[in-house]
């Protein structure tokens, strides 16, 4: 289906500011839908004036549906809908007197003008289906008045409001509870579900005609009221955002809509929604996250331990070739230490691979022993990568760095004998549509003659080719550069 932005883009002359508007109305429209017991479906003007496109459709969650197939991306000729013609026309109103037939239901049909600016810039058209119709009970008619009073702020430009929107996770609904508010913040309606929330809060009787300000406090402990000023103006009707209000046990989120359906403050709509498993939940999943980081930070601990140990038998080792081995056990287990690093600083099990590769690059420039300046760039962007995919990345990368640094700028560097003043080790990234392509290319001497990877029998290659091919699933090439050697490796990325 298209979507907004597209049908804007196709077929109309709205502006940028014209759009904002629309999906902070759309953001919120579900909350008309539910009050009004019914269908919504936004109309765009064509830019040529030949009729109106379907912006968008939003089905009640309180009763049942007046269009059973999606209008969206429809086009609607002038002339047509004469309501709709009217509504832009006017920028009233219209109401319809006799109830249209759509499948042997009868719908009554309004169209809502879309204010913003002084313009009518689009038409909300309201389809309720007459068959759920019934005789109305208290919460029924609450819900009814105060959707004609959302209406009449559309159609002034007085609504959507600036702050928090209902297409937030947790943001309440109407059927989570329902409180009208009077000018003055006394209650004036409480849903079922909005009572049992304050009762879980500690009321006993019933919220009628209490000033809901003055209830929470008495309920809710200084301490637990960390901002008065927010607490005053939200559940005083006065200011259109939402806060969360509990004690130890029970956390609600409360969030007010201001009513100013001719202008002035006519009192407010109040949505309140009980979220204590989902904070505790959320507690939980910290606590979880800390200890997962925790465990990280003890790991890279350990692991850098370890290094200190195969450092210091290194040094005490005589046999060249047994301290060569060492050392490069202290860069492998070094280069899993920093993924660690990283993770334990990490708020979720991604890691910043770039970080990571800028690293590896840093520390096997500063181990090495070769006889001229090396510099390790990169370029382009390895992402975020999962913790399972950057422990043997960092280990590859840390292999093939160390034979480029080492094995490329050790003596002679090219076939005329002449030795570079500096070299230059490129790291290139780049993400293309799941998966990630990586190179390493030098400047130094290059491969020996009849290399060949199959054959190879060096413990780092065979390390970087398990991994790669293995514990990565990708695919591994070497072979020479435009000057010395180019390592490439194309792996999978979630």
């Amino acid at each position: 289906m298209p979507s907004l932005h597209e049908l804007v883009r196709a077929h109309t002359d709205l502006v940028e500011d014209d759009v904002t508007w629309l999906q902070r109305l759309m953001a919120d429209w579900q909350i008309l839908a539910d009050l009004s017991f019914a269908d919504l479906v936004l109309w765009l003007p064509d830019r040529e004036d030949k009729g109106y496109w379907a912006g968008g459709q939003m089905r009640p969650t309180t009763g049942p549906t007046a269009l059973v197939d999606d209008v969206l991306g429809t086009f609607i000729p002038t002339g047509r809908r004469r309501m709709l013609d009217e509504a832009f026309a006017t920028g009233r109103l219209v109401r319809e007197g006799d109830p249209e037939w759509r499948d042997d239901v009868p719908v009554r049909v309004e169209v809502i003008p879309v204010r913003r600016a002084g313009r009518v810039i689009a038409t909300i058209a309201r389809n309720t289906n007459l068959l759920g119709v019934r005789t109305p009970s208290r919460l029924e008619l609450s819900y009814l008045q105060t959707a004609a009073d959302l209406t009449q702020m559309i159609a002034a430009g007085h609504f959507p409001l600036p702050g928090q929107r209902s297409d937030h996770a947790d943001s309440p609904r109407v059927g989570d509870g329902f409180v009208r508010l009077d000018p003055a913040g006394r209650v004036v309606y409480a849903s079922p579900n909005g009572l049992s929330a304050y009762r879980r809060l500690g009321l006993h009787g019933d919220l009628t005609g209490l000033v809901l300000t003055d209830l929470t406090r008495d309920l809710v402990p200084a301490r637990k009221r960390l901002d008065e000023e927010t607490l005053s103006a939200v559940l005083g009707g006065r200011d259109g955002r939402a806060t969360e209000v509990g004690t130890d046990e029970v956390t609600l989120i409360v969030r007010s809509i201001p009513l100013r359906p001719q202008g002035d403050r006519s009192g407010a709509l109040l949505l309140v929604r009980d979220v204590t498993e989902l904070r505790s939940r959320d507690r939980e999943l910290v606590t979880k996250d800390v200890t997962i980081r925790e465990i990280h930070h003890r790991v890279k601990n350990n692991l850098q331990t370890v290094a200190a140990l195969l450092r210091l038998q290194a040094r005490r080792t005589q046999a060249e070739d047994a301290k060569a081995a060492l050392e490069e056990a202290v860069r492998r287990v070094g280069s899993i230490a920093i993924v660690h690093e990283t993770l334990s600083q990490a708020v979720e099990e991604t890691v910043d691979f770039d970080e990571i590769a800028d690293r590896l690059g840093a520390m096997v420039v500063d181990v090495s022993g070769v006889e001229v300046p090396v510099r390790v760039v990169r370029e382009g962007s390895f992402g975020k990568l999962p913790s399972g995919a950057a422990t043997p990345l960092a280990m590859v990368l840390t292999e093939v760095l160390q034979n480029a640094v080492e094995h490329g700028y050790t003596g002679a560097s090219h076939a005329d004998g002449s030795g570079p003043a500096a070299g230059r080790v490129v790291v290139t990234a780049r993400r293309i549509v799941g998966r990630l392509h990586m190179v390493v290319e030098d400047d130094g001497r290059g491969l020996p003659g009849g290399f060949d990877l199959d054959t190879s029998t060096q413990l780092g290659l065979s390390i970087v080719r398990t991994l790669v091919e293995s514990e990565l699933g990708g695919v591994l090439e070497i072979g020479p550069g435009s000057r010395g050697t180019r390592v490439q490796a194309d792996l999978p990325v979630e």
